[in-house]
């Protein structure tokens, strides 16, 4: 369907309109990534988790950044082949790994935002600085509000 096209009725539903513009923004993200060579997104979210709060369990990292079990261990594995992350036992439990951004993963880390930058850029094309301000407050206010305090 022509977005351009779609009955008024459609786009009247914030929900619908939120679908039609996480699919777009998906294949966006994903296409940069992807000529840039860098194999999955969770690998960003993973190394701007440890980034802003710094190490922390797979589980505890997975949680903070809301991806499953399972995407978690195979992305930290990619991450740890490449020198990104670090795995450390850790002393509280020593059955429990701890992960650590390395600073190959901090130089990553940056080449990946500027790519998701540019990504932004496109996505948000047709608003000025002050509407995507204002846009990215009121996404927020909505994530905030539906996702659930641990």
């Amino acid at each position: 369907m022509d977005p351009r096209t779609t009955p008024n009725r459609l786009k009247s539903m914030p929900s619908w309109l939120i679908n039609q513009l996480s699919l777009h923004a998906h294949r966006v993200v994903a296409e940069r990534l992807r000529t840039a060579h860098v194999a999955h997104r969770y690998h960003y979210s993973l190394l701007a988790g440890l980034a802003e709060t710094g190490p922390a369990s797979q589980a505890d990292l997975g949680r903070r950044v809301g991806l499953d079990r399972s995407d978690v261990t195979a992305a930290i594995n990619d991450l740890a082949a490449q020198g990104a992350v670090e795995r450390t036992t850790d002393p509280a439990d020593r059955r429990r790994n701890v992960v650590s951004i390395t600073q190959d993963g901090q130089q990553h880390l940056r080449a990946m935002e500027a790519l998701l930058r540019a990504a932004q850029d496109e996505l948000l094309a047709p608003l000025s600085e002050a509407e995507r301000a204002e846009l990215i407050r009121m996404l927020a206010m909505l994530v905030d509000h539906h996702t659930p305090a641990n």
